[in-house]
């Protein structure tokens, strides 16, 4: 079975991020992402990065993702660091 820390090694190998954090029950995981590699891309675009590094993990091992995808930026303007 899948688990959040599977997912966030996932993420973290394929992409460069300065905040990761994913949580899940096993079936439905919820991840907050945090890179530069956002910058001036559309919210669609920054989940295609994602599903791109997840590869056909997002057909086979991950069922739903639900993500949100920031600029470090953004998340500065959350008021966290």
């Amino acid at each position: 079975m899948t688990t959040p820390e599977n997912i966030h090694q996932y993420i973290s190998d394929g992409m460069a991020c300065e905040h990761l954090t994913v949580d899940g029950d096993g079936h439905h995981f919820e991840a907050v992402i945090v890179s530069r590699a956002f910058e001036g891309k559309r919210p669609i675009q920054r989940h295609q990065l994602v599903y791109a590094v997840l590869g056909d993990r997002m057909r086979q091992e991950i069922h739903a993702l639900s993500m949100s995808t920031l600029t470090p930026e953004e998340w500065a303007a959350r008021g966290q660091k």
